[in-house]
């Protein structure tokens, strides 16, 4: 049995009440967040602010960075801050649960204001590189210590190709925010694992987003040195049915702790919390607890060593 603090989390959206994409977000709602997440054995989490207009984006994560600067378990807890979007693909489909009319095309000006607001704790990227006419914001994060993934995109093998060339080194919850109908050979899907070795791939694996069968398979191809596990939790990890919100949207859960999109089949997040991902792990795919451990620990704290001067033995830091 893996023993707490055993988890990092590159993709947390919010947890156990606490929505970190919400307008008023307080020190003492963060702090709740983090204790309880500690509470379920994360060491370290990436703070994730989703796709909304630029301004709202840049408030939220001011005050996510402002937090971090006063509160001690807050700062030991978020070891930064993953921007999922604006810069994604807004098809149907593809933009997932992001709110396609405030996705926009990569600019190199607003994502500085977004790195500015942010106070040097942004770690990690996602965008969909078809979108970045020339890369030009993929060479900038990358050339400023920023971990850029694909994600909610629908890149060609050349242009994902062409993007981790120019530094794009991740790809984001791989077998979700695409279509839930895709051409059966060539997809992004696909795509990715065709660039595995070039890739970390990161997939949620709370045998809901991806089926546990097809986790196993995708594990397999990708292989667990460079995959890794996120929850992509929203305000409802850890609880129960009930009202919920992920920034402006309003989210139901029912008896099955499956957080969908109103009126959609379209999943927004998870309700899963990472003990429940290593058991999805360890008793619906079969994996050791040395495989577990890389996948929810030892990967995660490699890929933010490469921008976060963290160690990446996966060996507890108290910041």
């Amino acid at each position: 049995m893996i023993l707490p603090p055993s988890y990092v989390d590159l993709q947390v959206n919010g947890y156990a009440g606490v929505d970190f994409n919400q307008d008023d977000l307080s020190a003492a709602d963060l702090h709740q967040a983090c204790q309880r997440l500690r509470e379920d054995g994360v060491t370290g989490i990436l703070a994730t602010i989703i796709t909304d207009k630029i301004p709202q984006m840049a408030a939220r994560l001011a005050r996510i960075a402002a937090v971090c600067e006063q509160d001690a378990l807050v700062r030991k807890t978020v070891w930064g801050i993953h921007i999922e979007g604006p810069f994604l693909n807004a098809s149907p489909g593809y933009v997932g649960a992001h709110l396609p009319q405030a996705v926009c095309p990569p600019d190199v000006e607003v994502m500085k204001r977004l790195l500015e607001a942010a106070g040097g704790l942004t770690r990690l990227v996602t965008l969909a590189p078809e979108c970045d006419r020339g890369l030009k914001v993929t060479r900038y994060l990358a050339r400023h210590d920023v971990v850029v993934s694909a994600g909610h995109s629908d890149a060609s093998y050349d242009e994902l190709s062409a993007a981790i060339d120019a530094g794009l080194s991740m790809f984001t919850h791989l077998g979700n925010g695409c279509p839930m109908m895709l051409p059966r050979n060539d997809n992004i899907i696909q795509r990715a694992l065709g660039l595995r070795e070039r890739l970390t791939i990161s997939f949620i694996a709370d045998g809901v987003h991806v089926p546990p069968v097809a986790l196993a398979n995708y594990l397999h191809l990708a292989g667990i040195e460079r995959s890794i596990v996120v929850t992509d939790a929203i305000s409802a990890a850890r609880l129960g049915p009930g009202n919920y919100s992920l920034g402006r949207q309003e989210i139901t859960i029912g008896e099955d702790l499956v957080a969908h999109a109103p009126n959609s089949p379209m999943l927004m997040g998870s309700t899963a919390t990472m003990p429940r991902m290593a058991a999805v792990l360890r008793d619906e795919i079969g994996l050791s607890e040395d495989e577990i451990r890389q996948l929810v620990l030892d990967n995660p704290r490699r890929v933010l060593a490469q921008v976060a001067g963290l160690p990446a033995d996966g060996a507890a830091v108290e910041k």
